[in-house]
């Protein structure tokens, strides 16, 4: 095989069913286009056939480099594995597995990284999913756009064409809790957005459940803005203020009224307060000690079990 120009990275976990309309799909626009293209599937410790499928097209079609992991390691970590391990000269190409990111875009995001964009992602202006998940999306992105230190595109996910250059500088990055499309805002150079519509899912169920969607947005937060510490110092001045008043509304009363506010209900409510408050700062400041935690362990991010390149096993990696 020539070595590729742009690479197709994929993560799949369970995506037996969709697996034959991917290949297909892929494979129309690899034979419809005059670039070198290879195919990155990462298998995400699948409990299904899916890693068999790998397994099989990566074997007898050299276009296809598999990538097997040695567990469940989560989108972020999979899709990791999948660009340090691409060959891609020119550019990664990021796709979902259940179909959600057409790969039939890559001719258009091409054009747009040829005219000096280093950076082309998708910008989803219409989602097909349930009223839920479209409010939380919604919000949310809008949420970290505001808290933010960097500018992570309103709507966008890890759907993208990235160029060479900037996939180096994140196979660089060795942060634990991933947020690649955060990494990717942070890193920089010329970056431009492509709307288009999100298809629904072709065939199964999202892989992502509401616990996973949560986490991910936690790495948003703490890993890309000063808030969560902004928030609590502000939180202390607050409740500071509130004791202050609480404490001037009580002297005023005894000095120039003879009143004494009852003991039980004033201490309760102060209690209350503060000990919320205090219980508040240690959550936040217990996640970032947990993130520190994980990474001072310096463990690999992924394991690769097993890897076929060129229709053959090499040796796999932990990266």
């Amino acid at each position: 095989m020539k070595i590729p120009q742009i690479s197709i990275v994929a993560p799949l976990y369970n995506e037996s069913e969709t697996f034959p309309l991917l290949i297909q799909r892929v494979n129309a626009l690899m034979d419809s286009s005059s670039l070198a293209i290879e195919v990155v599937l990462i298998d995400d410790g699948s409990r299904d056939d899916t890693a068999s499928k790998i397994r099989q097209l990566a074997l007898t079609d050299e276009r296809y480099h598999g990538i097997f992991l040695s567990r469940n390691h989560g989108h972020q970590l999979a899709l990791t594995a999948g660009i340090s391990s691409a060959k891609g000269t020119e550019a990664i190409f990021v796709i979902d597995g259940d179909l959600q990111d057409p790969p039939e875009l890559l001719p258009e995001f091409y054009k747009l990284l040829k005219e000096g964009n280093d950076v082309v992602y998708a910008v989803r202006k219409k989602r097909k999913e349930n009223l839920m998940k479209k409010t939380g999306y919604h919000l949310f992105y809008r949420l970290l756009r505001s808290i933010s230190y960097v500018d992570i595109p309103l709507d966008s996910g890890d759907f993208a064409l990235v160029s060479r250059r900037v996939v180096d500088v994140m196979n660089k990055m060795p942060e634990e809790s991933r947020y690649l499309r955060g990494m990717r805002s942070w890193i920089g150079f010329r970056q431009i957005g492509y709307e288009y519509e999100r298809d629904a899912r072709i065939a199964g169920e999202s892989k992502y459940s509401f616990r996973q969607l949560f986490r991910l947005a936690y790495n948003g937060i703490f890993n890309f803005s000063e808030f969560p510490v902004k928030f609590m110092s502000r939180v202390g001045v607050l409740a500071i203020l509130i004791s202050l008043v609480y404490f001037i509304i009580v002297v005023v009363k005894k000095m120039f009224f003879a009143q004494v506010i009852e003991g039980f209900t004033s201490l309760l409510f102060v209690i209350i307060l503060f000990s919320g408050v205090q219980l508040l700062a240690l959550g936040i400041i217990g996640e970032y000690v947990l993130r520190i935690f994980f990474q001072s362990k310096n463990r690999p991010l992924f394991i690769i079990k097993e890897e076929i390149v060129n229709r053959e096993y090499t040796s796999p990696d932990a990266v």
